[in-house]
C-alpha cells in the first residue's frame, strides 16, 4: 500500500501534549518549564493513525538543540521563548526545557503557565520517512520513523485529557493552511521563517552563556563558582539568578590564601634585618649564609605567586604572623625590648599607621589573582496587590567591583651599622619604618588616587556626592557640613561607619568657625571622639590642601563625609624588598625600596560626599 500523500517526505505536522500537572516542572526563578512535546500515542488523522517514533535514532534534533523557538500557536512571528535542551526518555517520551523571555507577551504567557492555565504544547515537525505498521478495517496506522521537530508551541485545545498528555484535536474546517495538512496539499515552505526564529533563539542563548561565563571568570578563585556556572548554562538560569546564587555561595567562603605553609615558629623566625643586610652586601658570604632561611622562604613565596623577584619577597605568612613579645629581666635581655615592640604583625603595623583604619575602612589581605567584590545595585520593588492578582515580578540587580593588583613602592634609608645589629628592638624599628612608609603612600592613594595606573580613591570616584562652597571656593560653614550629611542621606547611604575625613588646615579653620553667629555659639569642630556633629572625624594631611577652584589656585582643601566601610583595600601576596647599597654609600646608608601589590575600591559611590573647595586662609 502506498503512503498517504500527507506522509510523503517534506510534509509537516503538529500535535499537542500537555505540560503536566506537577508544579516541580516550572522554575519561576529561572523562568524555565520542563515539558513533554512528543510521545508514541497514536493520533487520528484524516488519512489514518499516526505514530511518531520517539527514539534518538528516529528524531533529528539539530534544530531544537541549536536554540529552537518557543512559539504561540505555531506563529513564527510570535516567539515567547527559546528551547534550552531536549531529552529522549526511556519511556518513549520526548521532553524539552524551555525558557521564557521577558517581553510583555512572554511574561503574560509564562504567568498563565505558572498559574496552570496554559498546559498544552504542540510540536511542529517535518516528516522525512514513514511506514505502514498495521491496518484494521481499511484504516492504516503509520509509524513516522524519521522526523525533524523545528519548533514547540503553546496552544489551547487538547484531544486526550484522560492520558494526562494532551493531543491536539483536529480543528474544524476551514483548516488553517499554516498549521494543518490536507489530503491534496502539503503545508507551505516555512524554511526561511523557521531559520530566522532559530537564529534569534540561538543569538539570545549565546549572549546568556557568554554573560554567565564572563561573570564566572571574574570570580574563578572562589570555590564552587565553576560548578555553579555549569549548572546555570545547562539549566537555563538567567544571569541574575546565577549572580544571586554565587553571592550566597561565596558570602562565607574564605579567599584563596597566599600563604606558603610556614609554621608559626618559622614565620616568627624570619628576620627583615638579616634579609636586608644580605641584600645590602651581596658579596658578603657570611651575610648570605645567615639569611639562607629568608631567601629560601622568598623563593617559595615567589613560586606560589608565579612571579619573578629582583630582591627578596617577604611571604604573607610572615607579614601576618603574630609577634607578641614581653619584657623580661635585664639579665635575660629584657632591657632590649620595649613594651610596645612588635605587637601584632606587619599587616597590623601598616594598617595602624593609616587614619583610614580608625575610620572603619576594610582591608582584604593575602589575595591571590583578580578579585570581584559583589554588590547589589538595585532592589526588588514593593507593590500593592489587589485581590486575585499577582504582584509584578521584580529582581534585585547585582554587579561587581573589580580589584586587580597595582604595585605601590615606598622608599626609606637605613644605616649599614643598624643592619649589623641583631637585637629585637632593631627588628621592630625596621619593620615599623617600612610599614609607615607604605601606609602613608597607600592612604594617600585611597583618598585621592586616580592618576595614570593608580587605583581610584574616594575623591576621584565618579558619582560621589558633591557640596560646592563657591565659584572661587569658600571658607567651610556649618551649612556645608550639614549639606555633606544630607547628600549621603538622600542616597539612602547614611549607614555603617559614618564619619568625616579632612586635613589639619581644615580642622584648624573649623575650630575657629562658629556654627551660628552669637557670643555663646559653639565652634563647628568640637571636642571628644565625635567632634563634628556627633560623628567621628579623622585628620591626615593626605587629604589634599592644594586643590584649585576658580581663581583660588592651589589653595583649596577637601572635606569628605561618608561610610568608610565602603572603602576597601586589597593587598596581594608578600612584600618585596630591594636594596640599593650604592646611591647613599658615602653616608654609610643603604636605600631600601619596598613594593606591595594593592588596589583600592569604593564599593558604593553613594556612600561618600565631598567638598573640594574649602578655603582655610
Amino acid at each position: 500500500m502506498s503512503l498517504p500523500e500527507a506522509l510523503n517526505p517534506g510534509s509537516t505536522g503538529e500535535r499537542i501534549l500537555r505540560i503536566g500537572t506537577e508544579r516541580a516542572v516550572v522554575d519561576e526563578a529561572a523562568r524555565t518549564v520542563t515539558l513533554a512535546f512528543a510521545s508514541e500515542t497514536p493520533v487520528q488523522r484524516f488519512w489514518g493513525n499516526e505514530i511518531l517514533d520517539v527514539q534518538s535514532r528516529s528524531i533529528r534534533l539539530d534544530r531544537l538543540n541549536a536554540g529552537g523557538p518557543l512559539l504561540m500557536d505555531h506563529d513564527m512571528c510570535d516567539q515567547v521563548g527559546v528551547i534550552e535542551s531536549v531529552q529522549i526518555g526511556t519511556d518513549r517520551v520526548a521532553r524539552a526545557v524551555v525558557r521564557f523571555g521577558k517581553s510583555a507577551r512572554a511574561n503574560e504567557v509564562f504567568q498563565d503557565v505558572v498559574d496552570g492555565i496554559r498546559q498544552n504544547v504542540s510540536v511542529g515537525y517535518l516528516i522525512h520517512n514513514a511506514m505502514l505498521e498495521s491496518e484494521n478495517e481499511g484504516v492504516g496506522t503509520y509509524r513516522v520513523d524519521d522526523w525533524e521537530p523545528y519548533e514547540i508551541s503553546m496552544v489551547s485545545v487538547p484531544a486526550d485529557i484522560k492520558a494526562g498528555i494532551g493531543r491536539q484535536a483536529e480543528p474544524p474546517k476551514p483548516r488553517i493552511p499554516e498549521i494543518t495538512m490536507s489530503e491534496t496539499t502539503t503545508a507551505p515552505d516555512n524554511t526561511a521563517a523557521i531559520e530566522a526564529a532559530r537564529a534569534a533563539g540561538t543569538e539570545g542563548e549565546r549572549k546568556r552563556v557568554a554573560e554567565i561565563t564572563a561573570a564566572a571568570d571574574a570570580l574563578k578563585n572562589y570555590k564552587g563558582v565553576r560548578d555553579l556556572a555549569t549548572a546555570a548554562v545547562t539549566g537555563g538560569w538567567p544571569l541574575e539568578q546565577f549572580r544571586a546564587k554565587v553571592m550566597d555561595a561565596i558570602a562565607t567562603q574564605p579567599l584563596p590564601t597566599a600563604n606558603i605553609g610556614m609554621t608559626e615558629g618559622e614565620a616568627k623566625r624570619f628576620s627583615f634585618v638579616r634579609a636586608l643586610n644580605a641584600l645590602a652586601n651581596p658579596g658578603d658570604a657570611r651575610a648570605r649564609e645567615e639569611a639562607a632561611f629568608e631567601f629560601e622562604a622568598s623563593r617559595a613565596a615567589a613560586d606560589k605567586q608565579g612571579r619573578s623577584v629582583k630582591g627578596l619577597l617577604v611571604p604573607f605568612d610572615v607579614l601576618n604572623a603574630k609577634r607578641e613579645l614581653t619584657v623580661g629581666t635585664p639579665a635575660n635581655g629584657g632591657d632590649l625590648v620595649a613594651t610596645d615592640l612588635l605587637s601584632g604583625n606587619f599587616i597590623d603595623l601598616l594598617r595602624n599607621r593609616m587614619v583610614l583604619n580608625k575610620m572603619g575602612t576594610q582591608f582584604l589581605s593575602g589575595l591571590v589573582g583578580n578579585v570581584a567584590i559583589p554588590r547589589q545595585t538595585g532592589g526588588a520593588t514593593f507593590y500593592i496587590v489587589t485581590e486575585g492578582n499577582a504582584p509584578t515580578a521584580s529582581l534585585q540587580s547585582f554587579d561587581q567591583v573589580p580589584m586587580s593588583p597595582k604595585t605601590g613602592a615606598g622608599r626609606t634609608q637605613i644605616s649599614r651599622k643598624l643592619l649589623l645589629q641583631s637585637s629585637i628592638s632593631i627588628e621592630s624599628f625596621v619593620q615599623r619604618d617600612l610599614a609607615t612608609v607604605m601606609a602613608l603612600g597607600m592612604q594617600a592613594i585611597g583618598i585621592k588616587g586616580g592618576g595614570s595606573n593608580e587605583p581610584v580613591g574616594i575623591l576621584a570616584t565618579s558619582g560621589i556626592g558633591s557640596v560646592v562652597g563657591g565659584t572661587n571656593g569658600a571658607a567651610p560653614t556649618w551649612g556645608n557640613i550639614i549639606d555633606l550629611e544630607t547628600a549621603i542621606a538622600q542616597a539612602n547611604a547614611d549607614v555603617g561607619a559614618m564619619g568625616y575625613l579632612t586635613n589639619a588646615k581644615v580642622r584648624g579653620k573649623l575650630k575657629q568657625t562658629q556654627k551660628f553667629s552669637g557670643a555663646n555659639a559653639d565652634p563647628i569642630w568640637g571636642d571628644g571622639n565625635t567632634p563634628l556633629n556627633g560623628y567621628m572625624a579623622g585628620v591626615t594631611n593626605a587629604v589634599p590642601s592644594n586643590l584649585t577652584k576658580g581663581t583660588s589656585a592651589g589653595d583649596c582643601s577637601a572635606i569628605i563625609f561618608g561610610n568608610f566601610a565602603d572603602l576597601i583595600y586589597g593587598m596581594w601576596g608578600g612584600l618585596e624588598l630591594q636594596v640599593d647599597p650604592y646611591s647613599s654609600g658615602d653616608t654609610g646608608s643603604v636605600i631600601v625600596r619596598a613594593f606591595q601589590d594593592f588596589d583600592v575600591a569604593v564599593r558604593h559611590a553613594e556612600s561618600f560626599a565631598a567638598m573640594q573647595d574649602a578655603l582655610t586662609a
